[in-house]
């Protein structure tokens, strides 16, 4: 297939519409979700499109650290490669920015991958989940295990059913509260997802989720702290939480707190999810063998892309533990990626893929906006999508033939 001739990248934000704790209105007062787009051109013209979703008070990594990354460190690494080889790919990815205990920038690195993604679905008139079961470009590589096992675990189909949304409702004010759950009725939103965690108190953690419940006696209702509670705070709060009507509790802890973990995990008062942190297969794997968890809220866009987080489905997938589907509010092309890698793995789930209910803007204009709480997934080769011209005019090249 044709090699990678010419890299672009470029800084493109996105109105955010209602509240939400991780993002903030900037100097002129506008809350915006900021995003770097990056487009890679084979020599034939084909075009594939990628895209990080940095958010420094959510995750560690910033729009201008990508950036810069990306034109000084990695841009130049691209050029003459095989997009398929996406194991070479994140080789040499982790060879420039070195991992330390987890992939280093992996939301940088999540902005080619999908740009590999979608050019080699392009290059072979495939959509991207097409090549997950696929060894394409990675013959004479190394292949990670559980990746060499997709195959036999997720048999190939024709096509891929749609995915059922969920709502986030999340706010430290109750009154604020019955609106979003209002507001996610209104547009048939049938799951909900809440956060809890600091600042909020414990009391206001369990009312809340009593509240929602109460609301959806039916729905999949999911408790996310985002590394919120201390261990103690975790332990004690987790069997309150499921007396309250929470089906799962998504990153009661810091990474860090393996101890902690393992305790609330031996309770065994709700299935114990892990997000952040989860930034690699191998830490996965690690966390998995230390009896930390029950399953992961997958987030392609902070795994470093798709392929790194394929093999770590099919570690859960392995060991029969829980595989949800999460986001951080992607928009566009990242929320394009989530959601062939969630439909590949078969989640029946409703999905924390939240974009669509906080971003007031699409470079796809209304083809990837949700039927009530129904995602369908595009039939397109790569990615599925072809951006308006705002995509291409905040491009610039960063490294070319």
């Amino acid at each position: 297939m044709a090699r990678i001739i010419r890299v672009e990248i470029g800084r493109f934000d996105y109105p955010v519409v209602g509240e939400f704790k991780f993002f903030k209105p900037g100097p002129d007062g506008h809350v915006r979700r900021p995003t770097v787009l990056v487009r890679l051109t084979d020599a034939n013209g084909v075009e594939g499109w990628g895209q990080a979703v940095p958010v420094p008070s959510w995750t560690y990594e910033t729009v201008e650290g990508v950036l810069s990354t990306l034109e000084f460190y990695l841009a130049d690494l691209l050029i003459g490669r095989d997009p398929a080889d996406f194991a070479g790919l994140h080789a040499t990815l982790n060879t420039a920015i070195r991992p330390a205990f987890s992939v280093g920038q992996p939301l940088c690195k999540a902005a080619l991958d999908l740009a590999c993604q979608d050019l080699a679905g392009k290059q072979r008139g495939v959509p991207a989940w097409r090549l997950f079961n696929s060894s394409v470009g990675a013959s004479s590589l190394a292949m990670d295990h559980a990746a060499s096992r997709a195959s036999t675990l997720l048999p190939q189909r024709a096509t891929l059913p749609a995915l059922t949304l969920s709502w986030t409702v999340a706010s430290p004010q109750m009154e604020t509260i019955e609106r979003q759950l209002a507001e996610g009725r209104a547009r048939g939103y049938r799951n909900f997802n809440i956060k809890v965690g600091a600042p909020q108190t414990a009391d206001y953690d369990l009312a809340l989720a009593r509240k929602v419940r109460a609301f959806a006696p039916d729905s999949f209702l999911w408790a996310d702290a985002n590394t919120g509670y201390t261990p103690e705070q975790a332990l004690a709060i987790a069997p309150k939480l499921r007396d309250a009507g929470v089906d799962v509790l998504e990153s009661p802890l810091p990474p860090t707190q393996i101890r902690g973990y393992q305790a609330l995990k031996k309770l065994g008062a709700l299935p114990v999810l892990m997000d952040e942190g989860i930034l690699a297969p191998e830490v996965a794997a690690e966390f998995i063998a230390l009896d930390m968890l029950d399953g992961i809220a997958m987030k392609p866009a902070r795994n470093a892309g798709l392929w790194p987080s394929v093999q770590i489905v099919n570690q859960l997938l392995d060991r029969g533990l829980m595989v949800l589907g999460s986001g951080l509010t992607d928009p566009d092309f990242s929320l394009a990626g989530a959601m062939q890698l969630f439909a590949w793995s078969g989640i029946t789930r409703p999905c924390a893929l939240n974009g669509p209910q906080f971003l007031a803007d699409s470079l796809f204009g209304d083809a990837n906006q949700p039927r009530g709480d129904v995602l369908p997934l595009p039939a397109a080769p790569g990615l599925g999508f072809t951006p308006d011209p705002r995509a291409a005019a905040c491009l610039r090249i960063v490294a070319h033939a």
